[in-house]
């Protein structure tokens, strides 16, 4: 797995036309360093970096992403350039309870970006407690769609573990899981929530 560099905010006419105002990039670790919380990209636009903290954990190096004081990315990885905002600090105090077998806060500033069917998604997952499960089509039967849309939600989940999706299974078996190392994380993460040590 390669390592993370960092998350920006590009701002590009032509990702406005197609994505929007904002568009989430994910540098090599050969980027340039940010200064001030903006740094220039190949081409010389300047980008606003976004603060990150990361940790060691049991499913791997993660990195937690922050913009506007609010939780907007979590990445398996390493991130080169550590911010230790208020906001990040305290999210990574919770990971780390969560490891140790504490609930995560609900009152974290989470701003996910998706459209509004993913938003409405990953609410759904948010009221799943820890050690349970839903399958795909549960949460279809909550926020609308199907069993395949929740999963497509699902695999754009900026934010996992702090929005759940681990905890959706398919009915067959785990069905399928983007961190980390797949199902094996996805796995893990249910076995310590089952047994209490989440």
């Amino acid at each position: 797995m390669s390592k993370l560099g960092f998350r920006c905010l590009k701002r590009r006419s032509i990702y406005t036309r197609i994505y929007g105002n904002l568009r989430w990039n994910q540098i090599s670790v050969d980027a340039p360093a940010c200064l001030n919380g903006q740094r220039r990209d190949s081409v010389g636009i300047l980008e606003t970096c976004l603060p990150q903290l990361s940790l060691h954990s049991p499913v791997g190096d993660l990195t937690i992403s922050e913009e506007a004081g609010q939780i907007v990315a979590l990445d398996w990885g390493w991130g080169r350039d550590q911010e230790p905002t208020p906001v990040l600090q305290r999210a990574k105090a919770a990971l780390l309870d969560y490891f140790d077998g504490k609930p995560l806060p609900a009152d974290l500033p989470l701003a996910p970006n998706g459209t509004p069917y993913r938003q409405k998604v990953w609410q759904a997952l948010r009221e799943i407690p820890p050690g349970e499960t839903r399958s795909y089509l549960d949460i279809a039967k909550i926020a609308g769609g199907s069993a395949r849309s929740v999963g497509g939600a699902n695999a754009h989940n900026p934010i996992p573990i702090f929005i759940p999706c681990h905890r959706v299974v398919a009915t067959t078996g785990l069905g399928g899981y983007s961190g980390g190392d797949g199902l094996e994380t996805k796995q893990m993460l249910l076995e310590l929530e089952r047994n209490g040590v989440i």
